[in-house]
């Protein structure tokens, strides 16, 4: 973000603009300390699954190095009395099975991972 000074008319001091880039489109603005500092975006890895919900593993249903294809049941988790199938995003083989049955997971935990 390239950074430009600029008159503020209405107290009469200099300030920072940056310059902001939105589909093609270039705006000067003044950045707040909390949007600059922000969690940057990572896109998700998906060969890393994850727990969308606190819960307990309730099944397993594949083992470390058996290949999967896109949609298979990988493992049931159980949150708020409701079941939830886990189902593999993308094919691939099981690299690791981060949690047994009946381990309590909380939100955002490994689960298990692909190669």
């Amino acid at each position: 973000m390239a950074k430009e000074k600029s008159r503020n008319k209405k107290y009469g001091s200099d300030i920072k603009l940056d310059t902001l880039i939105i589909d093609d489109a270039e705006y000067k603005t003044v950045l707040t300390g909390k949007f600059k500092n922000r969690k940057k975006y990572e896109p998700k890895n998906e060969k890393e699954i994850s727990s969308f919900i606190p819960g307990t593993i309730k099944d397993i249903f594949v083992k470390e190095g058996a290949k999967v294809i896109e949609g298979d049941k990988l493992l049931t988790l159980e949150a708020m009395k409701m079941l939830n199938n886990i189902v593999a995003p993308v094919s691939g083989k099981i690299k690791k099975i981060w949690v047994n049955m009946g381990e309590k997971v909380t939100k955002n935990q490994l689960l298990v991972e692909l190669e």
